[in-house]
């Protein structure tokens, strides 16, 4: 065989080899981009889906119950605290005497929560007062409420704005109630509160 037939089979074969070659790389390139639509359009159809449907695999939180309670309680420390400071003591030993003085029977109760001594259908309404309280209740012999009594010491008026609004809310549920409130201030002298507990008693 003459040196250029070899050569032009030579070249013949590299060019084949070449051409086979190219065509691999082409068809691998083309299912790589056929994939990474497939991935890209199956992660917007998933994601189409997640965003449409509940996440029925998400389990709820579960709810304390007695005895997950009772584990956390055995971790914690706990302290005594007076119901009332000094002040509201004060008030209390000496509206508690004159209650009694006044209204055999009657009593005097001290940081009551209204989620106690009110009711109500509207589960909203009563949320809004479920864990509020008055510094005292005045009740009768039966226990039923019968006023308020709140204390605005000196700390009261900090954050005025805020305290106004649940004292407003406080005071519209025991008027709906029918139950009396009246505010004592510090500073009131021990004759203005004789005054206002002789007040109440005459109702």
């Amino acid at each position: 065989m003459s040196p250029e037939l070899i050569g032009f089979a030579i070249a013949f074969v590299i060019g084949l080899f070449a051409g086979v070659q190219f065509e691999k790389a082409m068809a691998k390139q083309r299912r790589a981009e056929w994939r990474r639509r497939k991935d890209s359009s199956g992660k917007e159809q998933r994601g189409e889906l997640l965003h449409l449907q509940p996440k029925h695999d998400t389990l709820p939180k579960k709810i304390p119950d007695a005895a997950d309670q009772l584990r956390t309680v055995m971790k914690a420390e706990f302290k005594p605290q007076p119901l009332l400071n000094k002040s509201e003591a004060r008030l209390f030993k000496a509206i508690d005497k004159w209650v009694i003085d006044l209204r055999p029977g009657w009593q005097v109760m001290a940081q009551v929560s209204l989620g106690e001594i009110l009711k109500c259908d509207d589960k909203a309404a009563y949320a809004c007062i479920n864990s509020k309280r008055v510094d005292l209740l005045i009740v009768d012999d039966e226990c039923r409420p019968l006023h308020a009594i709140e204390y605005q010491g000196g700390a009261h008026f900090k954050g005025a704005h805020a305290t106004a609004a649940r004292d407003a809310v406080k005071k519209e549920a025991l008027r709906r109630a029918g139950i009396g409130y009246v505010e004592v201030v510090a500073g009131d002298t021990p004759a203005e509160l004789r005054r206002v507990v002789e007040r109440l008693a005459s109702h």
